[in-house]
Order: C-alpha cells, then structure tokens, then sequence
C-alpha cells in the first residue's frame, strides 16, 4: 500500500478497486501519464499538480486517463473563465459566509448505507436580498473542496438532496438558464466528485418545468441519477435509508441543524458577522477538516 492509501480502510481500498478499476501497483504511473498531458494545454494555467490532486481527478473518472485529463483541464478552465467567483474564494469571504450561515450547503454527519456523504439544501431557506445565487455555488463548491480532501468520500462520493418546500415561484424565476449553466458547470464538468445521486422532494411544478429547461445540458449519466420524489419520501427512503436522514425527511435522526457544517468551517468566526479573520486557501485545506467523514 502507497502512501496515496494512508488513511482508507480495507473495505473502501477493495471498492476502489472493483468500482473504480484503481490498482495500487500502477497507482504513481497512471498519475505520471496524465500529469504528461499538461503540456497539450498551454492556455491552462495548472496551479496544482501534486499526486495527492490528481488521485482525486483520476478516482472520479474510474482511471480513465483521457477523461481523468479532460475533467483536470476543465477544473482549472472553469476558475479561469469565472475569476470573480474564484478571486475570494475562501471561508472568510463575505458572500461566502452569509450563504454558510444560511445553511447552503447543509453537510450531514452520518453517511448514507454506501458510505457517502450526503449534502442537502432548503431551497425557500434562500433570501435573495440576503445571498445571490453565485455566492451559495461559491459556498457549496468550497464545501466540496473541503470535503474532497477526504480520500475515502473521493471513492464513496456523495449524494445530494434538494427540499423544494415552500420555495415560491418568485424565487425559481431568479433560477436563469444562465446561472443554472453556471451550476451545472461547476459541478458536473469541472469538479472531480462523484454523485451517486441527486433527489429532489416536495417540488412544484415549476422546478419540474425548470429541469426540463436543464435537462439538455445534463449528461445522460447524471440524468440517470436524479430522482423527483415529490412528496413520496417512501420512494426517497428505497434509497436512503431513514437511518441515514433527518426527521425532515422521514429520517430516524433528529432535525437538521442548520449551522452545523458552517460551525466546522467557520470555527469561533460563526457568530461574527462583521469581522472575518479565518482564511481559506482552496488548493490547502485546514487539517482538522481532513477527518469528516
């Protein structure tokens, strides 16, 4: 075992293995080979390039060192073509922190039955005089920069729920094919996690409409793995198990609490809201971060 195994349990090693087609004996070469492409792309500034980020870019591609590239490119052209999102892109970012204090992303503690870790949003929890949509995108692509440091939710991945309770049509009509683009993009072509699922439950009728307007630009993979669940969590619970899930969805765990995850963020900056002094470097996460699960 490598040092890139430090830290993963057997069970996780050998699914790395079965799912994700990683063999620790070629594990520095497969890393090699794809770090070999940079040089096909001069126009990409390649910030990082460490064995440790790599892994994360070739698990979430299943080693495929094409696609693994391709994601890689696409990560550091994402950041280059949206520089305003990424020019603060720390915890202690104004925008950053309302949006983490709202709650977006909530991160629960306990993974679901397969080991992953399960983010949720409350969409009518979204105050647009308070946060614009960029700044929850920005958050939630920070939490997940936090979270992929992790190497055992690099393998496990991550599975999303979207509570579309009480969010009122003149919140959906600021969701602009533009900025649901926007999203799109940073999370299914430029980041290197894995979804296992995204459900969405209690939606209207215009987010049905509104996914309609997205599917086009989703891949048929990820079409594949959301759910619209509306107000059945009986078909929510087939595959989350209520074990995994707060009472606000059925779940057998208390209610969500929603400073949780910016409480771990932020530390003694959470109650704070004029005086940021916590610093986040995107590409080096604090190490107490390291351990989430």
């Amino acid at each position: 075992m490598t040092h890139l195994h430090a830290g993963l349990s057997s069970e996780t090693t050998e699914k790395a293995r079965l799912e994700l087609n990683e063999n620790p004996d070629t594990l520095h070469q497969d890393i090699q080979q794809v770090r070999d492409m940079i040089v096909t792309r001069p126009d990409i500034g390649f910030l990082r390039t460490d064995d440790d980020f790599i892994l994360r870019f070739l698990r979430a591609r299943k080693f495929d060192q094409v696609e693994t590239f391709r994601l890689l490119a696409q990560y550091f052209q994402f950041r280059q073509q949206n520089l305003d999102m990424f020019q603060s892109f720390k915890v202690d970012d104004p925008g950053i922190k309302r949006a983490l204090m709202d709650g977006f992303p909530g991160v629960l503690e306990t993974p679901d039955q397969h080991g992953r870790k399960i983010l949720i949003l409350f969409a009518s929890n979204w105050d647009q005089s308070r946060n614009s949509f960029t700044d929850i995108l920005r958050a939630i692509l920070l939490s997940l920069e936090v979270l992929i440091e992790n190497p055992e939710l690099q393998i496990n991945g991550f599975i999303l729920i979207i509570d579309w309770s009480n969010f009122s049509f003149k919140q959906a009509s600021k969701l602009t094919p533009n900025i649901l683009k926007l999203a799109i993009e940073g999370l299914q072509d430029s980041f290197p996690a894995r979804f296992g699922g995204i459900h969405f439950v209690n939606q209207p009728w215009y987010i049905h409409a509104m996914y309609t307007i997205i599917k086009p630009f989703l891949k048929d993979k990820t079409r594949k793995r959301i759910f619209l669940h509306g107000n059945n969590l009986n078909s929510l619970h087939q595959l989350i198990q209520p074990e995994c899930l707060p009472s606000e969805f059925g779940g057998t765990l208390p209610p969500y609490d929603m400073g949780i995850w910016a409480r771990t963020l932020l530390g003694p900056d959470y109650n704070d809201e004029t005086e940021y002094t916590l610093t986040y470097d995107a590409l080096h996460v604090r190490e107490n971060c390291l351990s989430l699960r």
